[in-house]
């Protein structure tokens, strides 16, 4: 049962409480409705709200986002433009207003579409522990005992692409969300068809070899994917669209 609310004014503050086997919240739009229900019997839960965690910096073509940063705050940031459609596709504006970054890195497909895009950058995440801040990829797993402090990702040096699929406009899951980044080092990253959001490695081999491939490319965007069923889609029905998508993804269709 939950019996205290920890306002650390530091992510140290927050690492170190995490001694006491709390459960870490941003804006607490995952974790809040699995605490009210008893779904997670957690005693202690830590708030990153006044962490100093959040916040946007764009120097040059270097992006570093706070992990407490709101999706609503990323979304409407000028410079990040690119981003909007994929702030946009995800939950419903009240959501937004208080799920954050780190959150949404961390959360389970089918959701998570802002991690799908942060693949699709190459993006890197800070973690800080006890033993002190580590710098991982952004799909490389995170430790019970670790905090994301920020993501740091370039400005997309090619063409930018995101497509999802979902069943209706608002506050709904991924069936499949794709992001990329086309050109000379092309990235594609897929949410939806696996328990995390995962690089179509296959599908990039094909259009570094021959970037107009992409009816090929979106077929062997398949390989090495573990699509589940949910109440959104059936395993069968993601694998059978996935290549849909990913096509009008490369070829910029709505």
């Amino acid at each position: 049962m939950l019996s205290k609310l920890h306002l650390p004014c530091s992510a140290a503050e927050a690492v170190d409480l995490l001694r006491l086997g709390g459960w870490v919240i941003g804006g607490g739009t995952v974790v809040m409705p699995k605490v009210n229900t008893g779904a997670v019997p957690v005693e202690h839960l830590i708030s990153l709200r006044h962490a100093g965690l959040a916040g946007i910096r764009v120097a040059g073509r270097t992006v570093t986002i706070g992990a407490a940063t709101t999706l609503a705050e990323l979304g409407a940031h000028d410079e990040l433009r690119f981003l909007h459609p994929v702030i946009s596709s995800i939950a419903s504006p009240p959501v937004r207003n208080l799920a954050t970054v780190g959150g949404n890195l961390l959360v389970p497909q089918p959701h998570g579409d802002l991690a799908v895009a942060l693949l699709a950058l190459d993006a890197r995440i800070d973690v800080l522990s006890v033993d002190g801040t580590r710098t991982i990829p952004v799909d490389a797993p995170v430790a019970r005992h670790e905090i994301v402090t920020q993501v740091h990702f370039g400005l997309p040096n090619g063409q930018w692409r995101y497509r999802k699929a979902m069943r209706r406009k608002h506050n709904s899951a991924s069936i499949v969300t794709v992001a990329a980044v086309l050109g000379d080092d092309t990235r594609i990253a897929l949410g939806g068809v696996a328990p995390r959001p995962i690089r179509a490695r296959a599908a990039e081999r094909i259009l570094a070899a021959e970037p107009g491939a992409a009816e090929a490319a979106a077929e062997a965007a398949r390989e090495g994917i573990e699509p589940f069923d949910d109440a959104y889609a059936s395993a069968w029905y993601r694998t059978r669209v996935l290549p849909v998508h990913v096509r009008r993804a490369l070829l910029g269709e709505d």
